[in-house]
């Protein structure tokens, strides 16, 4: 059975085709500049060259259809008919409180998509495009929407209210949702696996480290709190993003020194954050960099970022009564031993200690605490295309 997975982004689309009896990938790709000028499709096939395709992309119609006809290529392609999709699946990052899982796309699923717009502006509008257009070009193809929300619909109240009129909850829906769900459910079942033991016993903190940052308290297999809030930009200090900050910052700046809502809201999205206190860029790499050549601004980004982490990894232990493991996954938590050791240092009181060696290791399933530690910590990669997949599969063969 092969699985189509969609990621669409506001000027880009990523896809993978899965094959899921062996959940190999057969093809991953990236289309980008989606409606404006220099649109390109690269398409990866192991054992085969690169598959570009340079032309205009009005739309993300127009992008899918591209996508359709590089899978069956003869010649740079992976299949020799698009009967060979058994489904579709897509990433939705906003299904509100109505999604606690993934769900078959009809008619009234799209329309709870498009009722949630408000409360995900960038990323659900492109999505329903996605969506919208596969099932136009494969209208006898299973869709699924896979939210990044849902794995934390199993937060309590008392994690996921805001201390705010409580009103304001019920007519506006004003709430930590949480994201990265489907990357927090997928290492903490992996990481479950690599230890041989049950979810249901363990008590995880996940760390998503990207360029967008999450980490997430799991216990029992389920979210109980997550450090991202009603949108993306709660939570840690990220790339470009400040995290959480005093809410009054923003009447501050615009009432004593006439900044626009709009600009303050670019400002805390695409301005704060490592850049924003480097000045150097949003990329963790060139920011260790800087700081290793004596940088004084990178390195305070990267302490402040490192101290951000340590004390949100402090607080899930306290609130779940322990820990069992911790998970570092995403860009910079899968690939930089430094992120690693500065976010966990300090903490070893919880029961840890770091193999320096096991924690050279990049991108591979590996326990980085030493074989003495009662608390382990792994690097795990995420796989957030394979979850999608395997949720879709699981939907279709029930239905």
């Amino acid at each position: 059975m092969k699985t189509l997975v969609i990621n669409c982004g506001s000027s880009s689309l990523k896809y993978q085709l899965i094959d899921m009896e062996t959940e190999n990938s057969l093809v991953q790709e990236l289309v980008e500049r989606i409606g404006i000028e220099g649109s390109i499709l690269t398409q990866k096939v192991e054992g085969k060259d690169k598959y570009i395709i340079k032309e205009s992309m009005p739309n993300h119609k127009a992008a899918i259809k591209l996508v359709l006809e590089a899978l069956v290529n003869k010649d740079y392609g992976v299949i020799k008919s698009m009967d060979e999709i058994a489904a579709v699946g897509h990433r939705v990052v906003h299904g509100g409180e109505k999604y606690s899982h993934s769900v078959i796309i009809d008619d009234t699923v799209l329309d709870s998509i498009r009722d949630c717009i408000s409360l995900a502006p960038l990323h659900n509008p492109p999505n329903i495009i996605g969506i919208e257009a596969c099932m136009e070009l494969m209208p006898n193809t299973p869709m699924v929407a896979v939210f990044d929300t849902a794995f934390h619909q199993t937060m309590p109240k008392e994690a996921y209210i805001c201390p705010l009129p409580y009103e304001l909850y019920e007519k506006y829906g004003i709430r930590k949702y949480g994201f990265h769900g489907t990357s927090h459910k997928y290492v903490s079942q992996k990481v479950a696996d690599a230890m041989g033991k049950d979810i249901k016993d363990l008590k995880i903190i996940t760390c998503h480290l990207g360029n967008g940052c999450s980490l997430a308290a799991v216990k029992g297999g389920k979210s109980i709190d997550t450090s991202m809030g009603f949108t993306p930009l709660a939570g840690v200090m990220m790339g470009t993003r400040s995290g959480s900050i005093d809410p009054s910052v923003i009447s501050f700046l615009s009432e004593q020194h006439g900044y626009k809502i709009s600009d303050i809201d670019e400002l805390l999205n695409k301005k704060s954050g490592v850049l924003g206190i480097s000045g150097v860029s949003s990329d963790f790499r060139d920011v260790i960099e800087a700081a290793n050549k004596g940088n004084e601004r990178a390195k305070l980004a990267l302490d402040i970022f490192h101290y951000k982490v340590r004390a949100q990894i402090a607080a899930y232990a306290g609130i779940m009564g322990g820990v069992d493991v911790i998970v570092f996954t995403a860009g910079i938590g899968e690939n930089s031993s430094l992120t690693r050791k500065e976010c966990l240092n300090g903490l070893e009181f919880l029961g840890f200690n770091i193999d320096d060696e096991k924690n050279a290791v990049r991108g591979e399933i590996q326990e980085i605490s030493t074989k003495d530690s009662k608390v382990k910590v792994y690097e795990i990669p995420t796989n957030e295309e394979l979850m999608i997949a395997r949720d879709t599969v699981k939907l279709i063969n029930n239905s």
